[in-house]
């Protein structure tokens, strides 16, 4: 029985260990989409910081992605950007790889 007890709780703190890492990739990929997306509004450094933090709340108000490419392509859009919603996609895909390679590295 102890053997059992061992093994679940080995399991329940892989899950967890696991579930905390996707949250930090996750976060970090939204900070990478909203650095790129300030760039291209021409906002200033503290309203970059600000705009990043924005990005990263953005993705708790629902499950998945949508919410965050939803606004940063409204934030794009009404910034006059010339930037459609597969670019967002795009770029949101290249920002969660390079959130992982970050995070590996310890960047």
């Amino acid at each position: 029985m102890t053997d059992f007890k061992d093994r679940e709780r080995g399991e329940e703190a892989k899950y967890a260990f696991d579930e905390e890492t996707a949250f930090k990739i996750a976060a970090r990929r939204n900070r990478l989409l909203g650095e790129w997306a300030a760039d291209l509004m021409n906002l200033t450094d503290e309203e970059t910081d600000s705009y990043k933090k924005a990005v990263v709340q953005a993705d708790f108000e629902e499950a998945g992605d949508e919410d965050v490419i939803r606004k940063v392509l409204g934030d794009l859009t009404a910034a006059s950007c010339d930037v459609d919603e597969a670019a967002v996609r795009a770029k949101l895909a290249e920002c969660s790889i390079e959130a992982r390679r970050q995070l590996i590295d310890g960047v």
